[in-house]
């Protein structure tokens, strides 16, 4: 499987029956103690961090994973539990593993990723989010991943992507949605062109695979020209 990080409907917050203001509200509350505007990760309660949100669309609900969620699970799971619940495979798990022993993030760099699981058999399935969210300049690098062939071609990751972006740019404050794929990744090129993504050009061989540095297209997308398509 590719590395996580790199190359790569409308929803509804899942809470009891609420009116949107009231839901608006407690998403505003629960990231923005004392009702003032701020970032998750510069939250005055850090424990505001470990509070997941849902996210519900036609077929999905994707669940919020943050860098405290994370140590809290690896911390309270056992390994079964962890490959259950996130629907891993063994790189999959040890990869996560070594996000939670090394860190992942910087004094003003984060993630925000969503875990994407089928209504109908309530299976996890994918990821679909943000890493190197720069909270201090509004900006973040998008990466999404279906773990099996069977899930793919069958419009999963566009009715993720499309909450995950609405998230990002309405709650999560983001400005500039950046992509970094492979030329030959005619799927997740397509996916990017379907939101409208810019190609801004190619950064040469920043990337390397087995050995190789590979080059990556760059792509973005701007909360203005996300709110005007």
């Amino acid at each position: 499987m590719e590395p996580l990080f790199k190359r790569v409907a409308p929803f509804f917050i899942l809470y009891p029956i609420l009116s949107f203001k009231t839901v608006h509200n407690i998403v505003y509350s629960a990231y923005h103690p004392a009702g003032c505007y701020d970032t998750i990760q510069r939250s005055l309660n850090p424990q505001m961090n470990t509070k997941q949100i849902h996210l519900q669309t036609d077929r999905l609900i994707l669940k919020s994973i943050t860098p405290d969620i994370l140590h809290e699970l690896y911390n309270s799971k056992s390994k079964s539990e962890l490959m259950d619940y996130f629907g891993f495979d063994e790189s999959s798990y040890e990869h996560y593993k070594g996000m939670h022993e090394k860190g992942m993030e910087t004094h003003r760099t984060s993630m925000f990723f969503f875990l994407v699981i089928l209504q109908e058999t309530n299976v996890p399935i994918g990821e679909c989010g943000y890493h190197t969210w720069d909270f201090k300049h509004n900006r973040a690098e998008v990466f999404y991943t279906l773990r099996k062939d069977e899930y793919k071609r069958k419009g999963y990751m566009t009715e993720a992507l499309n909450a995950v972006l609405d998230f990002g740019y309405s709650e999560l404050k983001i400005h500039r949605v950046e992509a970094l794929v492979a030329d030959w990744n005619t799927a997740s090129v397509k996916l990017l062109e379907h939101f409208n993504f810019k190609k801004e050009g190619t950064m040469r061989e920043d990337y390397l695979v087995e050995g190789k540095n590979e080059d990556s297209d760059c792509y973005s997308l701007l909360k203005w020209e996300w709110e005007n398509s």
